[in-house]
């Protein structure tokens, strides 16, 4: 799927009617199958960014296309259908704490199963073996049958994103995938979301506060400040200096900037 911005500005749902947005006149445009890190200290309006795409923030200025549709003059219908063609991963998945894995798993395949699998669902659980799989991609398959309540953060972040590739979309946006993993589970986290990304042709936007990360495995990086694009470079054009100048006053939240120099020198 094919993500245009045109000069959007848009506000946090939680902000001040009156207040700044948290981005403004972003124009950018993402192609389908590209696989874009979204970096820049707190405060800089990349969840913001993420929910405008994903229509769950109406901009207060701008077009935003999907597949070169402006999304806000769709009615209600069509609206919902494209949002069944992307997929929005949370940073704290909402999963019920009471709900079993494999339901929540389930539930992300909802818009591709027909009102009749989705009633069978509800006796017994369709797509156990898919969902295997998907947590098998983040070495969580042993959680199958538990309930989402005894799993561990890293878990279930891990779990929330194994339901991304339970999903039929073609857009996935992902906030922070990697805040709650070890390095280990996160290098694992990162390469499964990526892979499976390339395999389906999917749009992959994530934002990420590892710059390493967004440097190493992302083709392109896109560095948010203050609700702007500072920087939109392919990855082995990401400089120290425009790391610096992204989290000046913020340099307590660059502790991989000595990694990220490690990842250019071995580019050069």
């Amino acid at each position: 799927m094919r993500v245009r911005l045109n000069h959007v500005a848009g506000h946090h749902p939680a902000a001040e009617r009156d207040s700044l947005p948290a981005v403004r006149n972003l124009s950018i445009t993402i192609e389908p199958g590209e696989q874009v890190a979204v970096i820049g200290p707190s405060g800089a309006g990349k969840t913001t960014f993420l929910q405008v795409i994903c229509a769950a923030i109406k901009p207060s200025a701008g077009e935003v296309l999907l597949d070169d549709m402006d999304i806000w003059s769709l009615s209600t219908r069509q609206l919902q259908q494209v949002r069944g063609q992307l997929i929005c991963a949370p940073q704290v998945p909402p999963l019920p704490p009471r709900q079993r894995v494999i339901t929540s798993l389930i539930a992300g395949a909802l818009p591709a199963m027909s009102l009749m699998q989705s009633l069978m669902n509800l006796i017994y659980p369709l797509k156990t073996s898919e969902a295997y799989q998907a947590l098998q991609a983040f070495d969580v398959q042993d959680k199958l049958w538990n309930r989402v309540d005894r799993l561990s953060g890293g878990e279930r972040q891990r779990v929330g994103l194994a339901r991304v590739l339970m999903s039929p979309a073609s857009l996935w946006l992902i906030d922070e995938p990697l805040s709650a993993l070890d390095p280990t589970r996160a290098e694992q986290a990162i390469n499964s979301l990526l892979d499976n990304a390339t395999a389906r042709g999917a749009t992959l936007v994530a934002t990420l506060h590892q710059v390493d990360v967004a440097t190493s495995k992302f083709s392109r990086v896109i560095g948010l400040r203050d609700g702007t694009v500072a920087f939109d470079l392919p990855a082995s054009q990401v400089t120290t200096s425009e790391l610096t100048k992204l989290y000046a006053q913020h340099e307590h939240e660059l502790s991989n900037l000595h990694a990220h120099r490690d990842t250019l020198s071995q580019l050069a």
